[in-house]
């Protein structure tokens, strides 16, 4: 689709067959993305950095099937440098109306390293974008998109999810997703005062243009508390304590999370996202930071540098 209406994007060629993956892999330079083409609880995005790891990492998703079937298709991909944006936008198919910025930090350690994962918390507005971009998204990525859908006959209504890499002031699209984005959606959606309700209906009907979108200038921070080994390995069942302690103006997303005998307990990798508004992002960061000091259960890990470069 991006190729067909020229939004930019990375170099990539798709492979169903292992062997023909592994020659398809003499193509790139390193680093290099191997993307498994179906839903992998968000693991099935891994950065190689050299020949051997991507042998090794397709043998995991195409012969071994580690992903439960989701890498029977992989997609190798040009690895972008920039720093990462989320653009989220309501559409009704003929208008598109884009969110709030918000920026995610994928990778489960502090820095931008070790595995990614679904993420690990988000700020919005992306402290990073710089001026004049949203005319610059706006001819280069959105435009083409609505173009797109509209030469290919596509009656697609709802949120587009658009995953950016920005550099030199230049944008190119990582993927599109038909869906809210998580965790950007919880800081996102924090900062709207219109109705979604009505957002949502106009999508439904065609009726977008008609529509006031309203945010407002709060800034966002949202803080993923995870469980020890995730995106690994990680145990369920161990009691959260102390939510109820939660200052009120804190709002709490349970992620993974169950009710076991009366108690709250983990029940997934990302497991509770702690979320908090601000007159600027530090008072934001603050507050999510300060809860996380009182929120506790056995192994919780979080990173300790959201919102930052």
């Amino acid at each position: 689709f991006m190729v067909r209406h020229h939004i930019p994007t990375a170099k990539y060629v798709e492979v169903t067959d292992f062997e023909k993956a592994c020659k398809e892999v003499d193509h790139f330079d390193f680093p290099l993305v191997i993307k498994a083409d179906g839903l992998a609880a968000g693991k099935g995005v891994v950065i190689v950095e050299n020949k051997e790891d991507a042998i090794s990492t397709l043998k995991d998703m195409m012969v071994d099937g580690v992903l439960d079937g989701a890498g029977s298709k992989v997609v190798l991909e040009e690895f972008l440098t920039g720093f990462e944006c989320s653009l989220l936008c309501f559409t009704d198919g003929k208008t598109i109306v884009p969110m709030v910025s918000a920026k995610d930090h994928k990778q489960i350690f502090d820095g931008n390293k070790g595995p990614n994962t679904g993420g690990m918390g988000t700020v919005s507005p992306n402290p990073f974008l710089p001026e004049g971009m949203d005319e610059v998204l706006k001819k280069d990525i959105l435009d083409p998109f609505m173009q797109g859908l509209k030469d290919d006959q596509m009656d697609y209504r709802g949120v587009v999810f658009i995953g950016l890499m920005i550099e030199n002031n230049q944008a190119k699209v990582l993927e599109f997703n038909v869906r809210f984005g998580d965790p950007e959606t919880q800081s996102i959606l924090l900062r709207l005062e219109s109705d979604l309700y009505e957002i949502m209906d106009a999508c439904a009907t065609y009726t977008l243009d008609q529509v006031e979108v309203k945010w407002s200038d709060d800034h966002v921070a949202c803080l993923v508390l995870a469980s020890g080994g995730y995106p690994g390995k990680y145990d369920k069942g161990i009691e959260i304590k102390n939510i109820d302690k939660v200052s009120d103006d804190i709002v709490v997303f349970h992620a993974g999370t169950a009710l076991k005998d009366g108690k709250l307990v983990t029940n997934g990798g990302r497991v509770l996202n702690v979320c908090a508004r601000g007159a600027n992002l530090q008072e934001a960061l603050a507050k999510v930071y300060e809860t996380a000091t009182i929120i506790t259960f056995d192994g919780m890990y979080y990173r300790h540098d959201i919102g930052l470069r």
